[in-house]
């Protein structure tokens, strides 16, 4: 699928390039295999932030099945869960890489509500189970912020159990 040119030498689109039903940038079942590629864990965002957790000591569990939405990172000991997540998978608001897609609008306008309807359900399931929620998202990892964004992460772990105890670990009274 590609342009012919018309006589005066302009491109001409297939009717099914111009609805939107045919992307030319693909051959045929290559889109399903890159679909496939996108990951759920172990993120390249994911993992820089785990990392910086553990250089920092702190020790988590990753991807913890037993809550819902499956946490990131779960650091028991702070009663905290850490979601990592990807501005367009779950329509951070106010970020540019919050767009939805120009063809098959519909689709993708009820798939990213569902996804950020879920993640608001999920995160209320938490709290509610008395784990503190915190959400980082993709574009706060960007080079210019990473470092701020990482710090205040830390900060929101340990900053409240370092208020209640002297030497900043928890006490067995701050365990529910």
């Amino acid at each position: 699928m590609g342009a012919t040119a018309n006589g005066d030498g302009t491109a001409r689109r297939s009717k099914a390039e111009k609805d939107g039903t045919a992307d030319s940038r693909y051959r045929r079942g290559t889109r399903s295999y890159i679909m496939s590629k996108i990951r759920g864990k172990d993120t390249s965002i994911e993992v820089m932030v785990r990392r910086y957790l553990f250089a920092r000591g702190l020790r988590f569990r990753k991807n913890d099945r037993r809550y819902p939405g499956h946490p990131d990172i779960v650091l028991p000991r702070w009663r905290t869960v850490v979601f990592v997540n990807g501005c367009f998978w779950h329509m951070h608001e106010g970020c540019k890489g919050c767009t939805i897609p120009k063809s098959n609008v519909e689709f993708w306008t009820a798939k990213l509500n569902r996804n950020k309807d879920r993640d608001a359900r999920q995160h209320a399931e938490l709290e509610a189970m008395g784990w503190h929620v915190i959400v980082v998202w993709e574009c706060e990892l960007r080079k210019a912020e990473r470092e701020a964004r990482l710090d205040r992460l830390y900060s929101q772990i340990v900053g409240e159990w370092a208020e209640n105890s002297e030497d900043g670990s928890p006490t067995l009274e701050q365990y529910p």
